[in-house]
Order: structure tokens, then C-alpha cells, then sequence
């Protein structure tokens, strides 16, 4: 579910958009582009085969005919875009689930939760909100993934305005953000999350009393009356960006700041204030870090969108973090359903094979009338790592090639083309840029399970648009959304 991707710095005197390209989905195997499950379900075929021929000849093998069919089946044929052998796994756990009854959440209401805890379901029931005592953000704390995460909201000008020359100045400046990441090797990930939700109308009444004319005509009265009825009916997009500190990674200087929560809270200030540098180097605007309200906010309008108008309308509703999670869920194969709504998690698993410009995702993300949530989940591979993992890649490809070469079979485009990316990642590390991981994800959210059809079907015309192809995750819908959903920087 990843991809990588290196920030490359684009140069361009002309003050013209440069096109880009990504890196392809790796589809390679462990040996001439089987998996391992392929391999092993592919041994016991052929070792069924070999042993009725060898105990009773063709008789003995008509007789083991349904295993050695049975893991043809299995090793070729593709359901889902998947091999029959890799939905096993996936079929498994989602039994184990059913059976153990971890499909339905409900909220105890009557027995209080722990100071510090979140009240959310699943896996991220075991986040702890810790409030930084310096900036009065609050840090989510996962002792699972070892990860302590920080997130602020940002303010842009619409890029698809923007001039050619000012588009590509900002994707440079862009680039530099994410490198700067990179050369930490302290950040676990980022993750820029873009939502769309029903405007509460504040935003127009806010202009209106501050640069309207309320004389008592009947111009300022009809106006007035006109933002009042409009602005609860329209949509508005809000982006933040989460950032998530490895605490093993930064043990060291964890130790030197005091150790413990304070002590990560410690380094991730100052990855906090390298960040902010960044975003305002680019042209970006930041907001301060999220308070612990402003993030049960957004929790609490994840999992019940009909409430999440009145949340903002009224500062003061809604602002315990300990509160914020769902009264219920219940998680289907392929949808979730919450308190006031359904959702549906799509995942992008391939982003465009060719040339694209750096606007490519406007048909998805400029689509109204849809509530979803765009997330993009970036993961910094240190250097060393990285130039392991191409010298493993290369090493790969060549000696599959050879193998290929020994039995006759013919190299393909896509694997010529895969190659051809290993290379250029290399070539990119060699001089100096960082390598991310990208993982796409898009929450769709609707009241009624008709609605959220007809809507993940317009996102998915959306993603055409875009040259992105998208998938829609199935046994994993309750841990997707809280990914795709949720802006604390988390992995499914």
C-alpha cells in the first residue's frame, strides 16, 4: 500500500510547470514475479502431482486432481485485482473478527474512561492525548506504534489560480518541506489531510459584520437574510497537516530533554518550529497547533458529519477530547457506519504512469457535493535505508531477468519500466534528495447507503480524471477510516 516517490527540485527558467512523474506500484514477486504465498500454494501443487505419478501413475492422479486444481486456482487466478492465496489471509482475519464480535462498537455511557484516553474505536482506542504545556497543543501519543503526533491547520491560495511561474515556485517550495522531513530522520510521517464540510455559515456572517453595511435598507436586509439561509447549504475545505515523531528513532534526545511524554514533547517542538519555518518558507500559512478542542472537533465530525456544523457554530460544544469518539459503529466488508453516517474507504493504488503536471489531482479534490476526505499519508525513508533498498531492488531485477532469460520467457514493458524507476530513485538519492513513501486514501461519507454508492461512484470518475486508480478496501473499512478519516498520522 505504498509507493515511493523522491522530491526531486525542479528547475525551470522558462516560469513554466514541470511535468512529473511517479514511481509505478511494484508488482514484483520473490522468484519470476510469484509471491510467497503463490510459491508455497504453487510447491504443494506440483508436489501433489509428483507423488501421484510416482506412488499409482495416472490413476492416483486423477484422484489428487481437486488439490493440484484447487492450488492452480488459487496461485493464478485473480479476484479483486488480487490472487485467490493473498484474499486468504484477508478472509481469515475478517472470520476471526466476525466471530469474535469485534465488528460492533458501542460507547459504555455509564462507566467513565480514563483521564487521557481517547474514546475511540478499534485499534486507536489505545491513543493518550498528552497537552504540551509550552505550546498548548495537543500531542497524540500512540504506544503501539511508538509515535507521538502534532497537528496544524493550513491556509493556502487556490493553486489552480495561481500563474504557471507562481504553481511551480510553490511545488519547488513544497518539495523543500518534504525534504526537510527527510533529513531529520526523527519524523515517522506526515499526513496532509483535505476535508470537505458543510460550511455552518459562520465564515459569511463573519465577513458580513465585519465589512457588511447593516443600516436597516432593504439591500442589507435581503443580504443578510440571504447569508443566513445560504451558508449553512454550502461546503468548505479545510487542510491540516499532521506530524507524527518515531520516538525510538529520537531515544537519544528524547533521554537528553528529560525522557518520557516530556521529553518527546520536548524534540517534537522543535521539529514543530522546523516545520512551521518550512510551511512559511513556501508560502504557506499555518495556523497555531491544534488545541485538544480542536481536535475532538474534528473527531467528533468524522464519525457524526451531521453534527459538525452546530460543533463549530458553537465554540464551546463538543470540546472534551476524552468525548469526542463515536457513540457506535458498525463495520461492514466493505463500509462502515457510524453515528449519523455511512463511509466507504477507497485507497489509491496507482497514481499516474505518465507525465502529469503538479495540478493533476483538481478533479478530485475541486468535486462538490461530496463529503470525503482526501488523506496522503508520507512516510521519509532514511538515506541509508533508502540506497539499501534500491541496491536490494536492483539485485532483484537483474537476477530475475536472468532467470527469465534461462526458461525462454519474454521481459515485459511494465518490468522494464519498473527497472527504469529503481534507477532514477538512485539517481535522485545520489544527488541528495530525500525518498518519501506515499499512501493515498479517500473517505467517503453519506447519510444513507444509496448516497454513499452514488458518491464513492463520482469519486471514482473523480480518480479517472486524475489518471489515479483507486480501490475500495475491503475487511479493513473500521481501521481505514480511522487512517483516511482521522489526522493522527497513523498506518493501516
Amino acid at each position: 500500500m505504498a509507493r515511493k516517490h523522491s522530491d526531486r527540485d525542479r528547475r525551470n527558467e522558462g516560469g513554466e510547470l514541470t511535468p512529473v512523474k511517479f514511481s509505478r506500484l511494484t508488482r514484483r514477486g520473490v522468484l519470476l514475479g510469484l509471491s510467497l504465498p503463490q510459491l508455497i500454494t504453487l510447491g504443494a501443487g506440483v508436489l501433489s502431482v509428483v507423488g501421484a505419478l510416482y506412488a499409482g501413475g495416472g490413476v492416483l492422479l486423477a484422484y489428487t486432481a481437486p488439490v493440484w486444481l484447487a492450488c492452480a486456482v488459487l496461485t493464478w487466478v485473480p479476484i479483486g485485482g488480487r490472487k485467490l492465496i493473498e484474499w486468504v489471509p484477508v478472509a481469515f482475519r475478517w472470520v476471526w473478527r466476525v466471530t469474535g464480535g469485534q465488528l460492533l462498537y458501542r460507547r459504555t455511557v455509564v462507566k467513565p474512561r480514563p483521564a487521557g484516553t481517547l474514546a475511540l474505536p478499534g485499534d486507536a482506542a489505545s491513543l493518550r492525548e498528552f497537552l504540551d504545556p509550552e505550546t498548548g497543543a495537543a500531542m497524540i501519543h500512540d504506544p503501539h506504534a511508538n509515535t507521538l503526533t502534532a497537528i496544524i491547520g493550513l491556509s493556502h491560495p487556490a493553486f489552480v489560480l495561481l500563474d504557471p511561474g507562481e504553481q511551480e515556485r510553490r511545488v519547488t517550495a513544497w518539495g523543500r518541506v518534504l525534504a526537510t522531513a527527510c533529513r531529520s530522520g526523527r519524523v515517522a510521517r506526515l499526513q496532509v489531510t483535505e476535508r470537505t464540510l458543510p460550511d455552518s455559515g459562520t465564515g459569511l456572517a463573519e465577513w458580513w459584520a465585519e465589512h457588511g453595511t447593516d443600516d436597516g435598507s432593504w439591500t442589507a436586509t435581503t443580504y443578510s437574510e440571504l447569508i443566513e439561509r445560504a451558508g449553512p447549504a454550502g461546503e468548505r475545505h479545510a487542510t491540516t497537516l499532521s506530524l507524527a515523531l518515531d520516538m525510538k528513532n529520537s531515544s537519544r534526545q528524547i533521554r537528553t530533554a528529560g525522557g518520557g511524554l516530556r521529553g518527546a514533547a520536548a524534540v517534537l517542538r522543535q521539529e514543530m518550529t522546523t516545520l512551521v519555518a518550512a510551511l512559511h518558507a513556501a508560502d504557506l500559512t499555518p495556523s497555531e497547533w491544534l488545541t485538544p478542542g480542536e481536535v475532538a472537533v474534528i473527531l467528533r465530525g468524522a464519525y457524526d458529519p451531521a453534527i459538525a456544523a452546530t460543533l463549530e457554530r458553537h465554540g464551546e460544544l463538543g470540546r472534551d477530547l476524552a468525548a469526542a469518539g463515536p457513540v457506535a459503529v458498525t463495520e461492514s466488508w466493505d463500509h462502515l457506519r457510524s453515528d449519523s453516517a455511512h463511509h466507504a474507504v477507497l485507497w489509491i493504488s496507482e497514481w499516474p504512469r505518465s507525465l502529469v503536471y503538479p495540478g493533476f489531482l483538481a478533479p478530485l479534490l475541486l468535486s462538490t457535493g461530496i463529503q470525503r476526505t482526501f488523506s496522503l499519508v508520507c512516510t521519509p525513508i532514511r538515506s541509508d535505508q533508502a540506497a539499501r533498498d534500491i541496491r536490494k531492488k536492483k539485485t532483484e531485477y537483474i537476477s530475475d531477468a536472468a532467470q527469465r532469460a534461462k526458461i525462454g520467457q519474454i521481459e515485459d514493458a511494465s518490468q522494464t519500466a519498473e527497472y527504469h524507476d529503481v534507477l532514477q530513485q538512485e539517481a535522485d538519492l545520489t544527488a541528495g534528495h530525500g525518498v518519501l513513501r506515499y499512501t493515498g486514501l479517500i473517505s467517503v461519507s453519506a447519510p444513507s447507503i444509496d448516497e454513499l454508492e452514488a458518491a464513492v461512484s463520482a469519486v471514482e470518475q473523480a480518480a479517472i480524471q486524475a489518471s489515479c486508480e483507486t480501490r475500495r478496501l475491503v475487511g479493513q473499512q473500521a481501521q481505514a477510516f480511522a487512517v483516511a478519516a482521522l489526522p493522527l498520522a497513523r498506518t493501516v
